[in-house]
């Protein structure tokens, strides 16, 4: 949990360096806390830049797809992105479902993206991975 945090408090760091109008590229992200990845996409968002996913954006990463504008998003051969069901932690750091929370991410998702998960047993806590030509259907490769 803390190592998925830091991560999330990183990428958060690295791409608020970022001039306003520069390409995003996410190269690694394992996902995290919910809270600071929408903030952060919030924030990508407002300044109208692209976002190049070039590597594993797994879980709240994914959140991406629901807030940057789908064309300004773009893949690279690299690109994967991992699904699975939201999920929250105990005070005893144990794992327990959020089925409203899936089903408001899920919600929130491009259409071609949900139809997807939704053909590949929907959001559970497999991680689902969505690439290649798949991934190419869906984005445009980046140029």
């Amino acid at each position: 949990m803390q190592r998925a945090v830091k991560a999330g408090i990183f990428v958060a760091a690295l791409l608020a360096s970022i001039p306003a109008h520069a390409e995003i590229r996410i190269i690694q992200s394992p996902g995290g806390q919910v809270r600071p990845f929408l903030e952060l996409f919030d924030k990508v968002r407002e300044t109208g830049e692209r976002v190049v996913i070039d590597g594993p954006c797994f879980s709240a990463c994914t959140l991406v797809l629901s807030i940057v504008p789908g064309e300004r998003i773009c893949v690279t051969k690299r690109a994967v992105l991992g699904f699975h069901a939201a999920r929250s932690v105990d005070r005893r750091g144990r794992f327990y479902a959020e089925p409203e929370a899936s089903e408001a991410v899920l919600a929130a998702y491009p259409g071609p993206v949900r139809d997807w998960i939704s053909r590949h047993g929907g959001l559970t806590s497999r991680l689902l991975l969505l690439k290649g030509r798949d991934l190419a259907a869906m984005y445009p490769r980046c140029r």
